[in-house]
């Protein structure tokens, strides 16, 4: 099925921005991040005094005649990064609310694409459970990434999902530069804190992104409902409830709602990692060009 908030109108409009990210990552050479380094690119950045262990091919002779001095020209630094993206693919992204997983997944397209546009490496991970499936590989260039499109448009949304578990065991062996992406709804008992310290240790930089239903930000039920819960639904635990939804509830759910933003927040922050939350009726332009730009993913 195809995904609405994807088309080749989203992708154009996304070619006007590049991807931000921090200037200590590592990166290998023919990205477009300028690092707050020296480098060997051929765009001319300055000139600094000739000194010993210097490469002289890098002496500029020109100036050499005028001042009878040694100088060498420096170049900028460009390097190409990793963008890793994860998506939660349970049940509570799409099984019931396909809007939900259509956004979230187009998110991941956004950013996947912002990524080749700055020649930069990208792989998606679908996260099921305790694995997460990169069968795509690592994608350079448009080409292969629009192929990879074919198959973030076929996710199924089943299951729970265990994002610490799969993250770790999927980037034990993935490099230490560049953007880690994690798109869920945090909406989950699952521990996801220790794949934020894990990606941090190895030097990544992450974004989370919490992506949320309007029925979950501000529902809409009133008096006796059947609470289901969409991830244990196949199974013998099924945790499901009966109850009378009222003005009380109500105010308890939305205090519990923000407590879990501001606990996700407070955590990135002590982490040196990023956050946002989005609500899926928010325009996904509005959303990638809004909200990224402020905490200054894009540029």
């Amino acid at each position: 099925m195809s995904n609405p908030y994807i088309d080749s109108a989203f992708f154009s409009r996304l070619e006007t921005q590049f991807l931000r990210l921090r200037n200590d990552l590592i990166g290998f050479f023919d990205g477009k991040h300028q690092m707050n380094r020296y480098g060997q690119t051929v765009e001319f950045a300055d000139y600094r005094e000739y000194m010993l262990g210097d490469d002289i091919r890098r002496i500029d002779w020109n100036l050499y005649s005028r001042f009878e001095k040694y100088y060498i020209r420096l170049f900028t630094d460009e390097r190409q990064v990793a963008v890793n993206i994860y998506i939660d693919c349970s049940a509570s992204m799409g099984r019931d609310l396909p809007q939900k997983g259509q956004y979230a997944v187009a998110l991941g397209a956004g950013l996947g694409f912002l990524a080749v546009h700055s020649m930069d490496k990208v792989s998606f991970n679908l996260v099921h459970e305790k694995l997460a499936d990169n069968s795509g590989g690592t994608i350079v260039g448009k080409s292969a990434f629009f192929r990879e499109i074919r198959r973030l448009e076929s996710i199924k949304f089943q299951g729970d999902c265990y994002l610490s578990e799969a993250v770790i065991s999927s980037a034990k062996n993935s490099s230490c530069d560049g953007l880690t992406v994690i798109i869920s709804d945090f909406l989950t008992d699952n521990d996801w804190k220790r794949a934020v310290d894990f990606l941090r240790y190895k030097g990544r930089q992450v974004l989370l992104v919490q992506v949320l239903a309007r029925e979950e930000v501000s529902p809409g039920y009133i008096g006796r409902v059947n609470l289901i819960d969409s991830e244990s639904l196949d199974s013998e635990d099924s945790r499901n409830m009966k109850m009378k939804i009222d003005s009380g509830h109500y105010k308890a759910y939305d205090e519990a709602l923000k407590a879990i933003k501001e606990n996700i927040r407070a955590y990135c922050a002590s982490r040196r990692a990023d956050f946002v939350s989005i609500c899926s009726d928010t325009p996904i332009e509005k959303a990638i060009f809004r909200e990224l730009m402020k905490i200054g993913i894009l540029e």
